[in-house]
């Protein structure tokens, strides 16, 4: 016990110290994870020679996060990208898994190693994808949701392929296909017992115990380690079962609080799995296999993307959406390294596939971090080039919308919470034209019912950004807390008039000086505006005046909870 407690004080310093180090060169905390786990191991120091002892600890970091990722979500919202997550998902495997083959057979694998390689290649990680979705806050987007989607899609064929692969390899030939049927059926009872309970005992259950927060608490945990359970005994993973759980308390109203009270937990598990990561590298024979590694590692990077972004684009999605898709499917899952360990107990592939595959995975999961971070820059560089891959009938919901005047006197962007507020008032004044900017498929479909002029479209897109240069505003309001994107919107709308007032968000006070350094009016910093309002009450209001205006904000909040 206490080698266990010391090696786990070992990995969370490491990941501290390297994490601080990542945050101060601007680089993602994953790769610092990760780097702090390869450091640690056999690899390099080995200072902590087995990466098993630690494992458990990563599995309740994926059923965390997952499980987040399913309270931010509903099954109406699923239904919305479910059609082209499923083609595209499949469509991006076939595709992959073909041309992967053809590779293999180039570079000198075998048939079978040819086989193995290419499907380990159709799969991503959904964990990595989520995590970096999560920090840019991009999960409630319209690519974020197709990309849920996607990967879940793959998820699901990977534990397929891994069934397939134990039944085949076991010799039980003559009974695979009942043993495929038992597993089909199990899918199915697996997603309509989470309808069922989503629709019936949820809401009840949840309702009894949310009087109490602690026991809140604790009752999420518990449903989300007991769905987790029920999926693996059902023979899936633990990422698809804490999903589902996620999924069936979206729609309470305590969604939000949970989500709040489990994320600390997430994260906390979370950097302990990326570190996981990095010790499971135990070694590298790079010398035999360096020139289909690259190989390998250039397919997942260049020719994944551009799969999805052909599909994308040939069922009329905007090629701006197919691209950030794309991004999202250039590395290789944990799933990849365990399909390829199963190959090697059943004596179908040797070490050397192992080494190809360990390499392909820590060169293309180090990249599609930094590409998956820097992807609205890297869109923003090559759009001009991706004409070819979209239609011009573009069928991609909310894209078009045809009640937009020539002239706005003002254009918010993003109207989820700071936002929701302002086109409130702004409604009730009807003084003033405005604009609504979101690219949260949820915001568009609230903001139809409530017919307040509106466009599908992100800030960080320059296109989006010139369109509404174009509407010549008086005002331009954004309630988005990103300094790249915030940053191009003072750059264009300052650059065609000095005149126009900008409204930005910032996450921190070292950001909102800088923005007022390129030129921004206002800088919005919630923190420091909610502090100030605060102190102008003390200073100015009597305790009568403080229950009044504490009356209005408990209704606005709880209109804007409900």
């Amino acid at each position: 016990m206490a080698e266990f407690f010391l090696g786990l004080a070992v990995i969370i310093i490491a990941c501290v110290v390297l994490g601080l180090v990542a945050r101060l060169v601007k680089q993602p905390l994953i790769i610092a994870y990760i780097i702090a786990g390869i450091l640690l191991g056999p690899l390099v120091f080995n200072i902590i020679t087995s990466a098993e002892k630690f494992s458990v600890f990563a599995e309740i970091g994926i059923a965390f996060l997952l499980f987040i990722v399913g309270l931010n979500m509903n099954f109406k919202s699923l239904r919305d990208v479910g059609k082209i997550s499923l083609i595209t998902g499949f469509g991006q495997i076939i595709f992959t898994s073909l041309i992967g083959f053809l590779i293999g057979k180039l570079v000198g694998l075998t048939n079978i190693e040819a086989i193995y390689v290419s499907v380990a290649l159709t799969f991503s990680s959904t964990i990595i994808i989520i995590k970096l979705l999560s920090d840019k806050g991009d999960l409630e987007t319209l690519y974020g949701k197709i990309s849920i989607g996607i990967l879940l899609v793959q998820d699901f064929v990977a534990i397929f392929a891994l069934v397939l692969v134990t039944g085949i390899s076991g010799g039980d030939n003559g009974s695979l296909s009942i043993f495929l049927l038992k597993t089909f059926l199990k899918a199915v009872i697996l997603f309509l017992g989470a309808v069922f309970l989503y629709e019936t005992v949820v809401p009840r259950l949840f309702y009894r115990i949310s009087k109490n927060h602690e026991l809140l608490f604790m009752g999420a945990i518990a449903w989300c380690f007991g769905v987790s359970a029920f999926a693996i005994y059902l023979g899936f993973g633990i990422e698809i079962g804490a999903f589902l759980a996620g999924i069936t308390l979206a729609a309470l109203p305590y969604a939000h609080e949970i989500s709040s009270r489990i994320r600390p937990l997430r994260d906390f598990f979370i950097a302990i799995f990326f570190a996981n990561l990095g010790l499971s590298i135990v070694s590298l024979d790079a010398s035999s296999v360096i020139i289909p590694a690259i190989i390998f590692s250039l397919f997942v990077l260049i020719g994944n993307p551009l799969i999805v972004l052909i599909l994308m684009g040939i069922f009329g999605h905007k090629k701006r959406t197919g691209f950030l898709v794309g991004l999202t499917v250039a590395q290789i899952s944990e799933f990849s390294l365990i399909l390829i360990a199963l190959g090697i107990k059943f004596g179908q592939l040797d070490d050397r596939i192992v080494s190809l595959v360990t390499i392909v995975g820590i060169v293309t999961i180090l990249t599609s971090t930094y590409m998956i971070t820097h992807s609205k820059q890297i869109y923003n560089r090559f759009s001009k080039y991706l004409d070819f891959f979209q239609k011009r009938n573009i069928k991609e919901k909310f894209v078009v919308v045809d009640n937009h005047d020539k002239r706005y006197d003002i254009i918010i962007c993003g109207a989820h919470r700071m936002g929701h507020g302002i086109v409130k008032s702004l409604k009730e004044l009807k003084k003033k034209s405005f604009l609504v900017v979101d690219f949260n498929p949820d915001v568009i479909e609230r903001l139809k019912k409530e017919k307040v002029k509106h466009l599908f479209g992100d800030i960080s897109d320059v296109e989006v950004i010139d369109r509404l240069v174009e509407y010549k505003p008086k005002i331009v309001v954004s309630t988005i807390p990103d300094y790249d994107d915030n940053i191009l919107l003072i750059n264009e709308f300052k650059e065609d008039s000095k005149e126009v007032f900008v409204f930005v968000t910032a996450k921190n006070l070292h950001d909102a000086v800088d923005l007022y350094k390129k030129g921004a009016d206002i800088v919005l910093f919630p923190e420091i505006l909610a502090g100030q309002k605060i102190i102008d009450y003390l200073k100015h209001a009597d305790i009568k005046d403080m229950r009044k205006w504490g009356d209005i904000y408990k209704r606005k909040l709880l209109e804007y909870h409900f």
